[in-house]
């Protein structure tokens, strides 16, 4: 299970596997108080990618990023657009 170091690497992985095949990508979000991390991870059952961040700037993008992701999944229009990267 690769994780990654750096957050552009990670959601540029992200982004081509959930448009891969977007039925079978899953996207798990979880924060521990004991230690302020929150880990978010995209998986498709092959493939398993996982950040974990402390810093709050990261909070910031990962609250982006997957609000991205959840427009892609309820969106009716064709599934293969691009997410837009800010």
């Amino acid at each position: 299970m690769p994780q990654f170091q750096t957050w552009e690497e990670f959601s540029r992985a992200a982004e081509k596997l959930y448009l891969a095949d977007p039925m079978r990508a899953r996207v798990v979000l979880k924060y521990r108080h004991s230690d302020g991390s929150l880990c978010i991870k995209v998986t498709d059952d092959l493939v398993c990618l996982v950040y974990r961040t402390d810093q709050a700037q990261d909070v910031k993008k990962i609250e982006k990023f997957h609000s991205q992701l959840m427009r892609l999944m309820v969106a009716k229009e064709s599934r293969s657009v691009a997410m837009e990267t800010d």
